[in-house]
């Protein structure tokens, strides 16, 4: 059934940074949906997830997400409770192995978190950090100090508070690439072999909060340690299909049409030049004057997480008050950078990004 948008209730801008803004199509299905799921008289709520119907929903959303990324057969796909942060721990407990090492490259907040978590279960070596720079670049790949022997060489594609992101995959040579790429994944085309694994927290591209999709080379399952809690354990979930336990099968559901969605639209490439327009339109007005200032080196500028400071900051408070006025959403930046931020995701139309545009330019006017 393909997916249309036919909703008359009034609909803000939104650019919060997660939970974010899920196609109106997708939304308008849910609805159509939520009470009598494909005439089976219940909600998908209510659903066993051992059924027929939930098992159906799950393997297509994963077909639609192995099209969308071009995933290989020797990767599994796996949806799981917890989030990305859930993730952060997951990681070590099944790939460190018995010296217990592995590589970090920190460049933000969320790559810190994932630092600190993984701590506590193995040897972690910081073998690159952006933080004497105040995570507005990135470390220079030959900065790096990699071990060969590490158990994989972890980063954060694209950090959503500081709005710096790797635009082109770093080599890591023998040594397996780990990455969270919560932010950044369906925003383009993805070289998933690159990496050894992948994961990402729904709430952002892809669906709702409490969902975590990881995509793992076949070659890592099996390295648990063996204090690792079965939920958390790639080999077992990977087995029994994600459905060890109970999953979060209504954020799996959502993710399934939204990866349908994305089909509908033309794929990754045709995403890739949609989110191409929106940044670049933002960035332009960002820097056409010294009015507003996005404090990231030009090299490493994320597509999907803009953060901006105003030349005043005791504008700040008047801007989003008239921002939010004139139904411009989710703006404020996050509490450890201050300074405003607009989250571009897919479901961001361009209209909604023009309409932006037009504020800021209008807010200068009046003030600059």
């Amino acid at each position: 059934m393909k997916m249309t948008e036919h909703s008359t209730q009034h609909r803000v801008h939104n650019f919060n940074a997660g939970p974010a803004a899920l196609p109106l199509p997708v939304l308008e299905r849910v609805k159509e949906e939520l009470l009598d799921y494909r005439s089976t008289g219940m909600s998908i709520l209510e659903m066993s997830h051992r059924g027929k119907e939930v098992g159906a929903m799950a393997q297509a959303a994963e077909q639609a997400l192995r099209r969308l990324l071009a995933i290989g057969p020797e990767y599994k796909v796996l949806f799981l409770a917890g989030g990305a942060q859930g993730q952060f721990a997951a990681i070590p407990m099944n790939l460190m192995g018995p010296h217990g090492r592995a590589d970090y490259i920190e460049t933000g907040s969320w790559s810190a978190k994932a630092i600190a978590e993984a701590g506590r279960y193995g040897h972690v070596h910081v073998a690159a950090s952006s933080r004497a720079e105040r995570f507005c670049s990135l470390p220079p790949r030959e900065h790096w100090s990699l071990h060969e022997d590490a158990a994989y060489v972890h980063l954060t594609l694209n950090e959503t508070i500081e709005g710096v992101e790797f635009l082109t995959i770093p080599e890591t040579g023998q040594v397996p690439l780990v990455a969270d790429v919560s932010s950044t994944i369906l925003s383009r085309p993805l070289a998933v072999d690159r990496f050894g694994l992948l994961y990402a927290g729904a709430q952002k591209n892809m669906g709702p909060a409490g969902l975590a999709i990881v995509i793992v080379h076949e070659e890592l399952l099996g390295r648990a340690a063996a204090t690792t809690p079965g939920i958390w354990n790639y080999a077992l979930q990977a087995a029994d299909g994600s459905m060890l336990n109970t999953p979060p099968v209504f954020a799996w559901y959502i993710a399934g049409l939204v990866f349908q969605w994305l089909e509908e639209q033309g794929g990754l490439e045709a995403m890739a030049r949609r989110n191409e327009q929106k940044k670049d339109l933002l960035y332009a007005v960002l820097d056409e004057a010294d009015f507003y200032r996005n404090p990231v080196h030009p090299t490493c500028r994320s597509w999907m997480n803009i953060p901006f400071l105003l030349a005043d900051s005791a504008l700040e408070k008047p801007f989003l008050q008239q921002a939010e006025a004139a139904g411009l959403m989710g703006l404020k930046g996050h509490r450890a950078v201050g300074g405003m931020r607009a989250s571009l995701y897919n479901a961001v139309s361009l209209e909604s990004v023009e309409v932006l545009v037009g504020f800021l330019k209008d807010f200068r006017a009046r003030y600059g």
